[in-house]
């Protein structure tokens, strides 16, 4: 096992509990918001064992995904504005819970986490599909255009399985208005999207002709 890899590992995991945890339970006023320990007992858990088996067989991965930065002043744009809104909708669902504006019913927070488990497991499913999968908009040294499993039904199926983990947390958390906070990251993965689209087409050999046979980019027969 590479020991500096698992502790720069354990170093971003450790420092997302912290981060999220401040986030949700400072504007909630208490650690009794259960909504808050659901999700990040279903954020974090199995983002440790996708981790671990990361760490055991395809430490390179990991590795990737722990250092990628994007070089693109646009695609910086849209991480930022990504981060700005996830602090917004985690803030307004502890601020939602300490008031109890509008919380919605467990079995709303309950059916939202089996939703959010889906998208992690499609996500898993893309990072055993795509080795070539990377956190920042780049076409790399040999990388080759995956069209079999579910990049054979979307062109973007890590999109489509961050759209469920997305939209799913602020009904995790029972928060409508997180929710509807939250609807404002289509736009903004679409933004993403259509610049990486364009950074592909022109450094990938064959990926004009994949757009014409893959018609969907995250939505099957919708979008």
């Amino acid at each position: 096992m590479d020991r500096e890899l698992f502790r720069q590992a354990m170093v971003k995991v450790l420092g997302g509990i912290l981060l999220v945890g401040l986030l949700l339970f400072l504007p909630a006023g208490s650690l009794h918001y259960r909504q808050a320990w659901l999700l990040m007992g279903v954020l974090f858990v199995p983002m440790l064992a996708a981790g671990f088996v990361m760490l055991f067989k395809s430490p390179e991965l990991l590795r990737k995904r722990l250092s990628a930065k994007e070089e693109q002043g646009e695609q910086r744009t849209v991480v930022a504005l990504s981060g700005l809104l996830f602090i917004a909708a985690f803030v307004l669902a502890g601020l939602n819970w300490r008031f109890g504006w509008l919380i919605l019913p467990d079995a709303v927070s309950w059916a939202a986490a089996l939703v959010f488990l889906l998208g992690y497991v499609l996500y898993a499913e893309v990072l055993r599909e795509n080795v070539w999968l990377s956190r920042t908009v780049e076409v790399q040294e040999g990388q080759k255009i995956i069209d079999t499993g579910l990049y054979g039904l979307v062109r973007h199926p890590m999109y489509m399985s961050t759209l469920l983990l997305f939209l799913s947390m602020p009904l995790i958390l029972g928060s409508l208005y997180s929710f509807l906070l939250m609807l404002l990251y289509v736009p903004i993965i679409a933004k993403r999207i259509r610049n990486e689209e364009q950074v592909l087409e022109q450094g990938l050999a064959g990926y004009a002709d994949y757009k014409r046979r893959v018609r969907y980019r995250i939505i099957p027969c919708v979008w």
